[in-house]
């Protein structure tokens, strides 16, 4: 018995060291598909540090582990509306022109910048590679996605002369004002002052554009309206939590309770958003807009998060 046990316990440790990926297979593959240099990778991650605090921080987002109450007032507070408000001023021609060309509100950029790094205050602290490195490497749940973006890192480090040891950011990787990950980088950032280079990372114009075309690519409608506070009748039904995706009609949510001061066509698709407050719970139809919000980050309290700040800031802005 003890003799089968063993065996067991030895090809459990052999499968399991055999789903580790490995370091000198993916050198050599990402060397190969993005025409890189294979020796300056392998000498770039030779210096890349596995960081456990770094795994520590994966395991708790403040989106899993706060109810709503407690989640609004890190970002809802009244320093960060007013910053919010002076950013807006000290970059008012930027953020209108940008505006005006994707038809994203200024506040919406405004507020994204604000919740992500307190508008370039805090852009993290974590090496970039480091926090790729160790999540691709030694975080076997998500381990296919952050060999991913490492890949596409060494990629953009090349591609926009950015320094692949000293570049810092957030504990998952995110860079800049806006904390693009490796890929949303590539994909969407924009050169907006022509200087050759997409620099998210100290560029606020580069940057401001950059969140823009985030969301005009991921399907920000101009001119329509993110989320409406809704109340429920006396006859309501207790829904479940929703899909990030409006799924229902705002007829099929007022036959089961759910009403809004703001008439909205009733063939409207909305999905409802339920945030916890300390004694009861805040309903909002959330509108497409809103979903896309949620493109930037899959949390609806991220994404109310954001657009209560920008509401906050905008009022602040027109006093």
């Amino acid at each position: 018995m003890k003799k089968i046990l063993l065996l067991l316990i030895i090809a459990m440790s052999a499968q399991a060291k055999n789903t580790t990926p490995n370091l000198d297979n993916f050198i050599t593959q990402v060397a190969k598909n993005n025409n890189l240099d294979e020796k300056s990778i392998r000498l770039i991650l030779k210096q890349a540090q596995k960081k456990q605090s770094i795994i520590d921080a994966m395991n708790r987002p403040a989106e899993k582990k706060k109810q709503w109450h407690e989640y609004r007032n890190i970002f809802l507070k009244q320093k960060r509306i007013t910053q919010g408000a002076k950013f807006w001023e000290k970059h008012a021609k930027t953020l209108t022109a940008v505006s005006q060309k994707t038809g994203v509100p200024t506040e919406i950029i405004v507020a994204i910048i604000g919740v992500e790094t307190n508008y370039g205050g805090n852009k993290g602290s974590y090496r970039v590679i480091d926090a790729l490195y160790t999540l691709a490497f030694h975080y076997p749940k998500r381990s296919k996605f952050f060999m991913a973006e490492l890949e596409k890192f060494l990629v953009l480090t090349t591609k926009e002369k950015i320094s692949a040891l000293e570049t810092k950011g957030s504990y998952a990787g995110a860079m800049g004002f806006g904390q693009f990950m490796p890929s949303s980088y590539l994909m969407y950032a924009v050169d907006y002052d022509k200087d050759g280079q997409r620099d998210l990372l100290n560029n606020v114009d580069d940057a401001i554009a950059s969140v823009a075309n985030y969301f005009k690519a991921h399907g920000w409608k101009k001119g329509q309206s993110i989320a409406h506070k809704a109340y429920t009748d006396k006859k309501f039904t207790a829904l479940k939590k929703q899909e990030l995706k409006p799924s229902l009609t705002v007829k099929e949510l007022a036959k089961l309770g759910y009403h809004t001061k703001i008439k909205l066509d009733e063939n409207t698709t909305v999905s409802l958003t339920q945030l916890q407050q300390k004694d009861h719970k805040d309903y909002w139809f959330a509108l497409h807009n809103f979903y896309v919000i949620t493109r930037y980050n899959h949390s609806e309290m991220y994404a109310m998060a954001v657009y209560q700040l920008a509401q906050e800031i905008k009022q602040l802005k027109n006093k």
